[in-house]
């Protein structure tokens, strides 16, 4: 009789853990870089590679970051919000194209439509790393003063944009003005 208890009770807690783990929300994963300092990086431009970008040509202004790929379903998911959000000229979305092909991603965006100001190349992915990227799509928030002020992983929903990104977006204009 004891021997089949042991497995029985082994068998009960790993199913809690289990039933746990199904129920969190996969999106919620912190990000240890909010409130720091944006990593520093200088990456050349998708379309004018010979041009580069970093985070201090955006400081005084309020910007999205948006890692994304041409093989990402998710990004393809989230492509026609973040053209939305472009359209409503409300903020600067720079977009960084992670461990991806130059040639698929501008055909990519030729396809879907461009909703970034800027897009970067990461093709080794190692500005990537030092954002803490975990996988495609993640968008962080950065205020004027370079600091990321948020992290959403997964795709950009429209109610992500409509609860989340444009209140905190707003608020972060107002601020220094």
């Amino acid at each position: 009789m004891l021997k089949y208890l042991l497995p029985l009770l082994l068998f009960i807690v790993m199913a809690i853990f289990l039933a746990i783990g199904l129920n969190l929300n996969p999106h919620d994963i912190p990000s240890p870089l909010v409130n720091k300092s944006a990593p520093i990086f200088s990456a050349p431009k998708l379309q004018s590679p010979d041009e580069k970008l970093s985070p201090s040509d955006l400081k005084g202004q309020v910007w999205l970051f948006n890692v994304w790929a041409s093989w990402c379903v998710s990004c393809r998911e989230e492509h026609p919000v973040l053209n939305q959000l472009a359209q409503q000229k409300r903020v600067t979305l720079i977009g960084l194209n992670y461990k991806d092909e130059p040639l698929a991603a501008l055909s990519w965006l030729k396809q879907l439509g461009n909703p970034y100001t800027i897009s970067i190349m990461d093709q080794d992915g190692r500005i990537g790393l030092d954002w803490g990227v975990y996988g495609v799509p993640e968008t962080f928030v950065i205020d004027k003063k370079g600091m990321i002020r948020h992290k959403l992983t997964g795709p950009v929903t429209l109610s992500a944009i409509e609860q989340t990104l444009l209140p905190l977006i707003n608020q972060l204009q107002m601020e220094s003005e």
